[in-house]
């Protein structure tokens, strides 16, 4: 006969904490899917470990989403870089970029009607440094008349910047103006210079070297043969100048060239006397920029005697 089981005491069996008394059997048996309690220590150690995997995971998480934030900021930055075809501006910012410009607390210049886009008005010049200025050049005139000599001469008061007289006392005496500007020169000429004390027209200075004063003489110079004759220079001071020379002919007709040294304009005059003497006085205006020189020649384009036909020179001042 088989053996009644033993009946379950209180040193083997405790039902589970929490649960009622009157549930089944198969619930109550420590044998059937029953776990033991976790000590307490051991659950509270899970947690900690749970919420410190639970930190480095966020900690991972927010490190990778900085690096993205860094990686798209430096794209966006590199894409509104300008290229090639995008050159930058004076200010530093490419021609064509995403982001607005801010307005200039200080403004560069007036705006100006018209302008296009990104137009910009011109600078004004600096007021401390002026435009160099042009040095004015002097114009090239020259022109040319003639009178009757009067009677007498002063060249005192006609040549106050300069004069010369020729033939006192001979062919190679040579008088000029004391303390003169030295503009008007005598540069010699072709053939031999003779005296003649026979003119009609009488010249005083006193003011002159190296004879001091004179108060009335006829004398003057002359040249024979066709081809022959004087040959003189006024030297330009950028000013308008007025040259008076005295000169005649005798049984021939004589040739005055005038021209400005350096491409100016030049002029002629003739003057003609057959048979005794004809004199005249020719006024020459001109101006010249500094260091040019009016060039005049006095030379005999003709004769009409075989006995030393010529052209005279007397006297020339300058004002």
């Amino acid at each position: 006969m088989a053996e009644e089981p033993a009946a379950p005491t209180d040193a083997t069996f405790r039902p589970a904490r929490g649960r009622r008394r009157d549930e089944p059997a198969r619930h109550r048996s420590l044998t059937h899917r029953q776990q033991p309690a976790r000590p307490e220590g051991t659950t509270r150690a899970a947690r900690r470990l749970a919420r410190a995997r639970r930190r480095r995971r966020y900690a991972v998480e927010a490190l990778a989403a900085f690096a993205g934030l860094l990686v798209l900021v430096a794209f966006v930055d590199w894409w509104s870089e300008p290229g090639l075809e995008d050159p930058a501006e004076s200010n530093g910012l490419p021609a064509v970029v995403g982001r607005p410009l801010l307005p200039s607390p200080v403004p560069t210049a007036m705006a100006v009607p018209g302008l296009q886009p990104r137009e910009r008005s011109p600078s004004p010049s600096p007021s401390g440094s002026p435009a160099p200025s042009t040095p004015v050049v002097a114009p090239m005139t020259l022109a040319v008349s003639r009178a009757d000599i009067p009677d007498t001469v002063d060249l005192t008061e006609s040549g106050r910047r300069d004069w010369l007289h020729w033939g006192l006392g001979g062919g190679a005496t040579t008088v000029r103006k004391r303390d003169g500007s030295g503009e008007l020169r005598d540069l010699g000429g072709r053939g031999e210079r003779s005296g003649w004390d026979g003119n009609q027209e009488l010249f005083r200075w006193r003011d002159g070297a190296p004879v001091r004063s004179v108060d009335a003489t006829p004398d003057g110079v002359y040249t024979c043969g066709t081809g022959n004759g004087f040959e003189l220079a006024v030297v330009a001071d950028g000013q308008p100048r007025t040259a008076t020379v005295h000169l005649g002919v005798w049984m021939a007709r004589g040739r005055l060239d005038l021209r400005l040294s350096g491409g100016g304009p030049s002029r002629t005059m003739r003057l003609e006397e057959r048979h005794t003497s004809s004199s005249t006085q020719v006024t020459i205006r001109f101006q010249a920029p500094k260091g040019t020189r009016l060039l005049i020649s006095w030379t005999v384009e003709e004769t009409f005697t075989p006995h030393c036909g010529n052209v005279g020179l007397q006297a020339a001042a300058l004002r």
